[in-house]
């Protein structure tokens, strides 16, 4: 920064020691941002709050702990800031009780924030062991072209919220403490995720924290405006408060005049507060110009342009450029780095640099950042950001280029898998702007670094940008070039297995990119390849992205044609694969093919070898995808013996499983068989240990709210807890908008709905309520193809307006219901006998006799269908006098007879 003395923020400092003192006399922990664009003295404002406590008599009853966000590739860490924060208060601690995490400090220097999970593993508890159990997943999800449905978020959410109680037991251990993060605009997703936690928790705690971030336009675009959005809604909660740092007051240039130059005339001060409106930076500049026989007249720079440019005339030319090199390195540069780029002896630059810093105010001498402390070099850092970005931009783009390319080639030494994550990013930064005739080298580095993002550290949102700059990259380079293709399938494959849990059934989801035109693009380049295997991958990966984005009667033709590729390839790997995903989706639509297909994948794997024998993980998670898809397609087909036996079975093997990852899916489907059958109890139990299950794992997940769903829709038959359900569908609501898988949604809106009307004792909001969930999927599900929703929920609409007293629209709705059912056959997810008995009684209340009797007789017979089917004499029994609904078909209830 600009050297200055520090001009006391009167009011910001009081802000400051008042959360100090909260937190120290136990009324709670709290949280501040400080906003203001650059060089306003927010950092100032931080050291020498962090001074102040240092030199104070409470140094022993409370603690400040700083960490900054570190600009260029401070964005693209894993956890970086938070690595920092325990590092330091491990050293707090480590003082006080020598020993404590002696295996901790080992870690770090050179390589700490390459290992930032094997840092964060060792102070917390169990965290080891999930970060292990995530790579396996996300390896098997990334070799398969496909994340296996919601299951890999939780583990990122589930690994920040271990951290943040590995922090908080830090923080009681010692005393009270203020955490004090600068630059949060260069904040990476996965601290930044960490600190969400840290900031729910913060009521209570003897804990204060206190943001500093930079406003400037130049980051409206990119990590920062992330971070802004973020703010945004942290304050909206009530989680923070926000707070501006604005230019200097009249009393505090005074005082910054007086320092520099006690001499100056009175007049001095009001004319800098009238020209700079107090703006710290543009302050120090002028001071700088100013001198005693101007008077008290100030000359305000037009632009910090001119000045820096007033400043480097005052260098050689050979001076000039070793500054514009080290400024293509960024704000901090390394004088080999500088003297490799110009092709100088390295003892010459550093000389040179030297005499720079010693004459001219521009350069500083500076730490060396963590990944070159070995590179045997001497450090500068320009004066102050302003004045770097003015050097960097006074060269012309292709003296940027070329100069990036020639610094990416300097920082290249070796096998990039073994160097320190902060040197690869650094080289990926320079590639990426060091124009095309480093295109694929940048492509190569940043599938590299999406890849170790992903499967080391859990930090997804980090892999992503790293994808968009293979994808960005590869499309610059021409077609004809080989590897082109490969790097663009393989990026478009790991961004769109990364995303997945993040579409909503729109081309744009959150802000994310165009999936399917993504998805066609890489299907495409497969084709050109002409690898089998890849092309049937991305027709698989297509027809996923059909389904979010046009509906499942797309998806189904462009996932059928995945495997007859597959067929037509004969490898049984990805014919395997295919199958099950065809398969499952077609049960959607069509339970007989779903069943067929199901049925041969199972064959398939209990035959081949190449399948069954040898432990890929891909081809596990599809076997388990499809032994529970087929378990629960019986079940909708009527087979309710042969499902429970399959899901009991599938649930009892994946309890032994490392994985777990389709657990809850499997206990949702045992959930569901148990239901049916009338076994209430043991379908609370396995719901429970399902939502058990994943509050261990932590974390949002679309299953855990589904689970959540169906256990208010059981609660609600029972009025001592249909409070308990109310708030327990309101919170699977809440969490299926947040998730928004798009096979789920319209299931959880519909139970939501059922719920509501279930507890509603008399016309009313619940009702209404009720309605509009209604509603709202039958306009959703004619987009999407969803036709079990649809049916179900025209259902539910008709037996809503039947309690509102709208008898004519209620049987309208009830014959669309039946309507639509009769066009498609039994569906997934629906009970044939409930449309038809509920249609059975609207139309009865309308005086539609006939019609109404002949309904409840083809719900009967469904009911007879299904109770031959059960082996089981008395889950016969059970099935026909405990389920609710068959008792009410067996007996006509509603039905005037």
């Amino acid at each position: 920064m600009v050297r200055t003395g520090f001009v006391d923020r009167v009011e910001r400092m009081d802000e400051l020691r008042s959360m100090l003192a909260d937190v120290a006399e136990g009324r709670g922990g709290r949280a501040i941002v400080i906003d203001g664009v650059s060089g306003m003295g927010k950092s100032a404002l931080l050291r020498e709050f962090e001074a102040e406590v240092s030199a104070s008599r409470e140094v022993d009853t409370c603690r400040v702990v700083s960490v900054r966000c570190q600009p260029s590739i401070g964005s693209e860490l894993h956890y970086g800031s938070i690595v920092e924060l325990l590092l330091q208060m491990a050293e707090d601690q480590e003082a006080k009780q020598p020993g404590v995490f002696r295996r901790l400090l080992k870690l770090t220097g050179q390589g700490v924030v390459r290992s930032a999970p094997e840092v964060l593993s060792a102070m917390v508890p169990g965290l080891g062991a999930l970060f292990t159990l995530g790579k396996e997943v996300a390896e098997a999800s990334l070799a398969s072209g496909s994340m296996p449905f919601d299951s890999l978020l939780p583990f990122q959410q589930g690994a920040a919220a271990q951290i943040v109680d590995a922090l908080l037991d830090l923080v009681r251990q010692g005393p009270p403490t203020v955490v004090l993060i600068d630059d949060i605009q260069h904040g990476d997703p996965s601290s930044l995720l960490v600190l969400d936690r840290l900031l729910r928790r913060l009521p209570g705690e003897p804990l204060g924290v206190v943001l500093s971030h930079t406003t400037d336009g130049a980051y409206a675009d990119g990590p920062g405006a992330m971070v802004e959005e973020l703010l945004y809604d942290w304050a909206k909660d009530g989680l923070l408060r926000r707070t501006a740092l604005d230019g200097l007051p009249h009393d505090a240039v005074a005082e910054l005049v007086r320092t520099r130059h006690p001499e100056a005339p009175p007049a001095l001060s009001e004319q800098l507060t009238r020209l700079t409106a107090g703006h710290a930076v543009f302050v120090t500049l002028c001071l700088e110009e100013w001198r005693p026989d101007a008077g008290p007249r100030v000359e305000l720079p037009l632009s910090l342009s001119r000045v820096v440019e007033d400043r480097l005339r005052l260098l050689t030319e050979s001076d000039r450029e070793l500054l514009m090199i080290g400024a293509v390195q960024g704000e901090t540069f390394l004088s080999r780095t500088v003297a490799e780029v110009k092709g100088a002896p390295h003892d010459e630059v550093m000389e040179r640099l030297r005499l720079v810093a010693a004459h001219h105010p521009l350069i500083l001498p500076a730490e060396p950042p963590r990944w070159a402390r070995l590179d045997a070099s001497d450090c500068y850092r320009f004066e102050h950001g302003a004045l770097w970005s003015v050097v960097y931009d006074q060269q012309t783009p292709q003296q940027k280029r070329s100069r990036h390319a020639r610094i990416s080639a300097a920082l290249t030494s070796g096998p990039q898998e073994s160097q320190p994550l902060e040197r690869r990013l650094e080289i990926a930064r320079h590639l990426r702007s060091g124009g095309s005739e480093c295109l694929l080298a940048s492509a190569e580095v940043h599938y590299g670094l999406a890849r170790d993002a992903a499967m080391e550290g859990l930090s997804f949102a980090e892999a992503e940008r790293h994808c968009e700059e293979v994808i960005r990259a590869v499309r610059d380079v021409p077609e004809q070039e080989e590897s082109r293709d490969r790097w663009l399938v393989q990026a478009v494959e790991l961004l769109l297995s990364l995303t997945e849990v993040r579409w909503r059934g729109q081309h744009h989801p959150a802000g994310g990119p165009d999936i399917d035109a993504l998805a066609a693009e890489a299907e495409a380049a497969a084709r050109r390849l002409g690898t089998p295997a890849l092309a049937i991958r991305t027709t698989l990966l297509r027809g996923k992205t059909l389904l979010a984005t046009q509906g499942l009667v797309p998806s189904l033709d462009k996932l059928r044609a995945a495997v007859e590729l597959a067929e037509e390839h004969g490898d049984p790997v990805p014919l395997f694969v295919a199958r099950v995903e065809y398969g499952r989706q077609v049960s959607k639509r069509r339970l007989a093919e779903g069943l067929t297909q199901l049925r041969e994948a199972e064959r398939m794997y209990a035959s081949d070898g190449r399948l069954s024998g040898t432990g890929d993980p891909v081809l596990q998670h599809a076997r388990n995808l499809g032994e529970m898809q087929l378990g629960v397609t019986l079940f909708d087909s009527g087979h309710f013996s042969e499902a429970l036996t399959r899901l009991t079975r599938c649930v009892q093997r994946l309890r032994g499983e490392p994985l777990n990852a389709e657990l809850p899916i499997a206990l949702n489907y045992l959930a569901q068989v148990h239901t049916g059958l009338g076994a209430h109890r043991e379908a609370e139990e396995v719901l429970r240990e399902a939502l058990d299950f994943e509050d261990g794992r932590g974390g949002d997940s679309g299953w855990h709210a589904y689970n959540k769903a169906l256990l208010a829709h059981l609660l609600v038959q029972e009025p001592a807890r249909r409070d308990q359900a109310l708030e327990l569908i309101a919170d699977a609501w809440a969490e299926t908008e947040r998730t928004w898988l798009a096979n789920l949604v319209p299931i959880v809106r519909n139970l939501y709905a059922d719920v509501l009307l279930a507890a509603a004792d008399e016309p009313g909001e619940l009702l209404d309520q009720a309605d509009r969930l209604a509603v709202a999927t039958c306009v959703e599900t004619r987009r999407s193809g969803m036709i079990r929703s649809e049916i179900a929920a025209h259902s539910l609409r008709s037996r809503i307006l039947l309690r509102q007293g709208e008898t004519g629209a209620a049987q309208d709705q009830a014959r669309q219901a039946v309507r639509i059912l009769d066009e498609v056959g039994d569906m997934p997810a629906l009970r044939t006998e409930e449309v038809l008995y509920f249609s059975a009684v609207a139309q009865a209340a309308g005086g539609a006799r006939e019609e109404a009797l002949a309904l409840l007789e083809r719900a009967r017979s469904e009911v007879a269908r299904k109770a031959d089917l059960i082996t089981e004499g008395w889950q016969r029994d059970r099935f026909l006098t405990q389920v609710r609904l068959n008792q009410a078909v067996r007996g006509g209830q509603g039905i005037d007879q």
